[in-house]
């Protein structure tokens, strides 16, 4: 029986600017809705289109299995896509577009996984294949349906970054930085990739690529590496970098050209990390508290701070918000935190008084049906 949970309103009051997406950062609230599970113990929403569908990960109650999933934004509404036929149990959901197609990956016999591309119906997934090695993921899918990601190459010697055009064989390889690996995390409507890769002295470096091979622009660091995770359609690219000598990362802003990143500190902890970017510029992610805890963030386009999204759905709703991995074009975010002792995926939605109001050029491309669906998932990152 698929476990729902309850949804949570808190109205703190807003106000509008006209012509942008959210008035006075602190006036926001949003209402959140536990996702609930596909039957087992935990979930995580990873990506989020325009129309509020999330996809992620959930466990079944089938000897810990874990499977992709769409959720419609209410309780109970989870699907589960299922797997690869020729494969094994697991499989997960990473992204999702406006079409409602899903990228992420699915076991196959041998126990590797191959990237895929789903139509978002339970059986509806297609192989990818890879770049002639054993593993692929996908990561990012545009409104066009072209998938990025990572695969091994022949020989399993390293993972490179692909653009493929969500068919089966129809990847491309996009090359390095100089050095040996590369990783495409996301990329928006114009085919435009970010991502890190390992440069000619082996550090990763957060990278912008226009979707062709060897095509990849160092985005520089904050002083020590650095990864892009998110990419709108402007261009605008976050993730997160070490800052100096520290070790210690940070979420950054970048206009998508070289030594261009913005630091956006922390929640008062140590660390943050960037996973989402939506087309007016708001970002969300993860950050260390003065405690040390984990909190979801929300930074917007009129932000000098990040805000702790725990602090905007009231003091009393049972949630602790720890990761907020992806935000839509409404605003609508989702994620992962503890609720009732459990990890269960999350919809944050504005209340109706903050709802975004995009800028023209947004609004066109709503008309179009080209606005990205941006948001990744946390990613498991390979050195």
């Amino acid at each position: 029986m698929r476990s729902v949970g309850m949804r949570t309103r808190v109205v703190v009051g807003a106000m509008m600017l006209a012509g942008g997406i959210a008035g006075s950062a602190d006036a926001l609230s949003f209402t959140v809705t536990d996702l609930g599970t596909l039957g087992g113990t935990f979930s995580r929403g990873y990506g989020i289109n325009d129309n509020g569908i999330v996809t992620g990960v959930s466990q079944i109650p089938l000897n810990g299995v874990q499977r992709a999933f769409t959720s419609d934004g209410t309780p109970g509404g989870m699907v589960d896509l299922g797997r690869l036929p020729s494969g094994g149990s697991h499989s997960f959901g990473y992204d999702i577009n406006n079409l409602g197609q899903v990228t992420g990956y699915s076991y196959v016999f041998g126990g590797s996984y191959h990237a895929i591309r789903s139509n978002g119906t339970p059986g509806g997934m297609v192989d990818l294949g890879t770049l002639g090695g054993s593993y692929s993921t996908g990561f990012g899918i545009n409104n066009s349906g072209w998938v990025t990601g990572d695969s091994l190459i022949a020989g399993n010697s390293a993972y490179h970054a692909f653009l493929s055009n969500g068919t089966p064989g129809g990847m491309v390889d996009l090359g390095t930085l100089g050095g040996s690996t590369s990783h495409g995390y996301a990329i928006n409507d114009g085919g435009w990739v970010t991502g890190y890769s390992n440069n000619r002295s082996g550090a990763h470096h957060a990278f912008l690529s226009n979707g062709t091979p060897n095509s990849m622009v160092d985005l520089g660091t904050l002083g020590g590496t650095s990864i892009g995770f998110d990419i709108n359609n402007d261009r605008w690219v976050t993730g997160y970098s070490a800052v100096g000598v520290t070790g210690r990362n940070h979420a950054f802003l970048s206009n998508g050209t070289p030594n261009s990143m913005q630091d956006l500190g922390t929640l008062g902890g140590l660390q943050s990390f960037g996973y989402g970017i939506n087309d007016n510029k708001w970002l969300v992610g993860s950050s260390n508290t003065a405690n040390g805890a984990l909190a979801a963030f929300l930074y917007t386009d009129t932000s000098t701070v990040m805000l702790n999204l725990n602090e905007l759905i009231g003091l009393n709703s049972g949630w602790n918000l720890e990761s907020a991995e992806a935000i839509n074009n409404r605003g609508q975010i989702t994620g992962y935190g503890t609720y009732n002792g459990q990890t269960h995926a999350f919809l944050l939605t504005l209340d109706a008084a903050v709802v975004p109001v995009p800028a023209p050029a947004v609004l066109g491309l709503l008309g179009m049906g080209l606005v990205s669906a941006l948001g990744r998932r946390k990613k498991t990152v390979q050195v």
